[in-house]
C-alpha cells in the first residue's frame, strides 16, 4: 500500500516541482551572451566588460558566446532562431543592423526579428591621413582630393563596413572622388594607411587613436555631434562644415522577436545599473565609447533610423555586395 501511494503520488510531486520551476524568478539559469566577433579586439572586449558587470545585478552567470563569421550574419541568425525567453542575447551592433543589411540581402530581418533591449553605447570614426599629406584640416583635404583627381586613395575594414560607407557619405557630400581599397580589417587597412599605400580612412576612434597619439595619423575631424574628450582639438565634420554627416560606431543589447515585456524591462532596468558603474565608464573610455543608456523604445527607434539611413546612402552610391 505505501509503494502504491507513493507512486500515485509521485507525478504530483513531479508536475509540483515543474510548476515551481516555471515560476521562479528570472534569471534561473545562465544566460548566453553572443558577441559577432571573434574572441580578443574592441567589441568582444566591451561584450565582456558588460557581462561581468551584468552577472552581479542579474545574480546569475552571463556567459560570452563568441560567434564571428560573415559580418556578423551567423551570430544574427543563431540569436533570431533562439526561443524568446531571456536565456539568448546578443551585442549587436552597426554592421549587424545597420550597415550589413543596407549592402546586402540576409537570412534575417535586422528589425523584425530581434527584441530592443537597449544602448550601450558608441564611439564616433574620424576621418584620419597620412601624416605625408599636406592638407591639415577638412577644408583643404577637399581642395586636395579635388585637384589630385583618382590619385587618392582610402582604405576600409571591408566592402559594406562602415568605414567603406562613412567614405562614400563623405564623398556624396563633397562631391569628390577617392579609390576604394578594402581590406580584411581594420588593422591591415591602418598598416597600409600608415605606410602611405593609401591616403586617408574612416576608421573608428579607439583603432585610431593610437597611431593619433604617436604621430602616425593625422586626424581631421570626428563623426558625431560634438567633440569628443579623447580630441577635444579636433573638430566635428558639421563644424567643419559638413552639415548633418554622422556615422557612429554602436553597440547595444538585443533578443530574440517576441520576448515578453516584462522581461525586456527588467533587462533595461538591470543595463541602467550596469550602465551607471564608474569603473565601466572608466573601462569603455579605453576605447572610446561614450555610454548611452536607452529605453527599449528608442534603441529600436534608433535602430530603425540608423539602418535607413545607411540603406539610403548605398541606394544612392549603388552600393550591393549582392552584385559583386
Amino acid at each position: 500500500m505505501k509503494r502504491r501511494t507513493l507512486l500515485q503520488a509521485s507525478p504530483l510531486l513531479f508536475g509540483l516541482s515543474e510548476t515551481a520551476l516555471a515560476q521562479a524568478p528570472y534569471p534561473n539559469k545562465p544566460i548566453r551572451y553572443i558577441v559577432a566577433v571573434a574572441a580578443g579586439g574592441g567589441s568582444d572586449m566591451i561584450g565582456r566588460t558588460f557581462c561581468e558587470r551584468l552577472s552581479k545585478v542579474l545574480g546569475q552567470n552571463v556567459l560570452v558566446d563568441n560567434q564571428s563569421g560573415g559580418g556578423g550574419v551567423i551570430a544574427s541568425q543563431a540569436t533570431a532562431r533562439a526561443t524568446p525567453d531571456g536565456y539568448t542575447l546578443m551585442q549587436g551592433y552597426v554592421a549587424t543592423h545597420g550597415t550589413a543589411p543596407a549592402t546586402r540581402k540576409l537570412a534575417y530581418d535586422p528589425i523584425k526579428d530581434f527584441t530592443p533591449i537597449g544602448m550601450i553605447g558608441s564611439t564616433p570614426n574620424v576621418l584620419v591621413v597620412n601624416t605625408a599629406l599636406p592638407p591639415t584640416d577638412v577644408k583643404s583635404f577637399i581642395d586636395y582630393v579635388k585637384k589630385n583627381p583618382g590619385q587618392i586613395s582610402y582604405g576600409s575594414a571591408g566592402a559594406g563596413s562602415l568605414t567603406h560607407l562613412t567614405a562614400e557619405l563623405f564623398k556624396g557630400q563633397t562631391n569628390t572622388f577617392m579609390v576604394h581599397i578594402p581590406y580584411r580589417g581594420i588593422a591591415p587597412a591602418t598598416t597600409d594607411l600608415i605606410a602611405g599605400q593609401t591616403q586617408a580612412m574612416f576608421p573608428g576612434l579607439a583603432a585610431a587613436l593610437p597611431h593619433i597619439r604617436s604621430g602616425r595619423l593625422r586626424p581631421l575631424a570626428v563623426t558625431g555631434t560634438q567633440r569628443h574628450p579623447a580630441l577635444k582639438d579636433v573638430p566635428t565634420m558639421e563644424e567643419a562644415g559638413l552639415k548633418g554627416f554622422d556615422a557612429q560606431q554602436w553597440y547595444g543589447v538585443v533578443g530574440p522577436a517576441g520576448m515578453p515585456a516584462p522581461l525586456v524591462t527588467q533587462l533595461n532596468n538591470a543595463m541602467a545599473q550596469v550602465l551607471a558603474m564608474p569603473d565601466l565608464r572608466e573601462k569603455l573610455s579605453a576605447e572610446a565609447v561614450e555610454l548611452t543608456p536607452m529605453t527599449p523604445a528608442q534603441f529600436g527607434d534608433y535602430m530603425k533610423k540608423d539602418l535607413a539611413r545607411w540603406t539610403a546612402l548605398a541606394r544612392e552610391r549603388n552600393i550591393n555586395l549582392d552584385n559583386t
